[in-house]
């Protein structure tokens, strides 16, 4: 998994690619953590290159949402694609987070 962050209009921009298991998604949690530490707290997760995502990914991002509450942070998905799309609805994560066709359609919105 690879994992890139850029700063657009006091978003910001984290972009996943290829899989995040039990294993990568260590890793991607670390670096939230990391950002939410630094004082971020929008975000819009650009998941057009995830292939992949299992339970530990969806907790991680679910443990990010909760940490941005009490600062009244803001969490969007972008650009899921195929199964991943499928895992994000069948878990009901399509009705916590709003999701975005692409990263621009959401910075739009923001």
């Amino acid at each position: 998994m690879e994992v890139a962050l850029r700063k657009e209009d006091n978003t910001m921009v984290v972009s996943v690619k290829g899989r995040m298991d039990a294993v990568s998604a260590a890793d991607f949690e670390k670096i939230l953590e990391d950002q939410l530490a630094a004082g971020e707290t929008r975000f819009i997760l650009d998941f057009n290159d995830l292939e992949y995502i299992s339970s530990a990914g969806l907790q991680c991002i679910l443990a990010a949402a909760k940490q941005l509450e009490p600062k009244q942070g803001q969490m969007a998905l972008a650009a899921l694609k195929g199964m991943v799309r499928e895992v994000f609805e069948i878990s009901g994560f399509s009705s916590i987070f709003p999701i975005y066709e692409s990263v621009d359609a959401a910075l739009a919105d923001r």
